[in-house]
């Protein structure tokens, strides 16, 4: 498998977003890749970290105010304050 079957994200939704940005001229397709992995890896450890605090809350379901717990009490989140 080659890295397209590595990433979950659509690759070419990500090239998408990439290009968009007016201060990006040209993004590699591994540039896009790493990017999509890092996406990827981003969202499962917020949505571990805000899953403790549905836990707390007897909940299986995340919700918002888990995801702002989770930024709130984390420092490695505090740039999405």
């Amino acid at each position: 498998p080659g890295p397209a079957r590595l990433a979950r994200l659509p690759l070419a939704r990500v090239k998408a977003l990439v290009k968009a940005d007016p201060d990006v001229t040209l993004a590699s397709q591994e540039a896009v890749f790493v990017l999509a992995r890092a996406t990827e890896l981003f969202v499962e450890t917020i949505a571990k970290d805000a899953y403790v605090y549905a836990q707390q809350a007897k909940r299986k379901t995340l919700q918002r105010k888990d995801l702002d717990n989770a930024i709130e009490a984390i420092d490695e989140f505090a740039f999405l304050e």
